[in-house]
């Protein structure tokens, strides 16, 4: 229940679009599948862990409620931190693998 609007909220808010825009702003090959990811997190009803492998087989848990999204074939990767009781998800990273495999710490982005 969304204790702000009073109704139940049975889709993922995903917080921002902004960031995966500006991503493919700037990689263009990148776009249909991140539209194709975005549209499909938006619709979905994630409650744990198992529901979102369901959605996408290749995702990965890294800890600290943060989780690793595979895109295009694994050309490009987004981390993002779920809320499952508020049904959010928190861009943390969108990137190329090479650049996603630059960063130390994952589970702390």
């Amino acid at each position: 229940m969304c204790y702000l609007c009073k109704r139940k909220q049975t889709v993922m808010r995903i917080i921002s679009f902004k960031i995966l825009r500006e991503f493919y702003e700037r990689e263009p090959n990148a776009e249909p599948a991140i539209k194709e990811w975005y549209k499909k997190v938006e619709k979905a009803n994630w409650n744990n862990f198992s529901d979102i492998k369901k959605s996408f087989n290749s995702v990965d848990a890294v800890g600290n409620m943060r989780y690793v999204f595979d895109i295009k074939g694994n050309d490009f990767r987004i981390v993002a931190k779920v809320f499952f009781k508020i049904k959010s998800v928190y861009l943390r990273f969108v990137g190329t693998h090479k650049e996603y495999d630059k960063i130390a710490n994952i589970d702390k982005i």
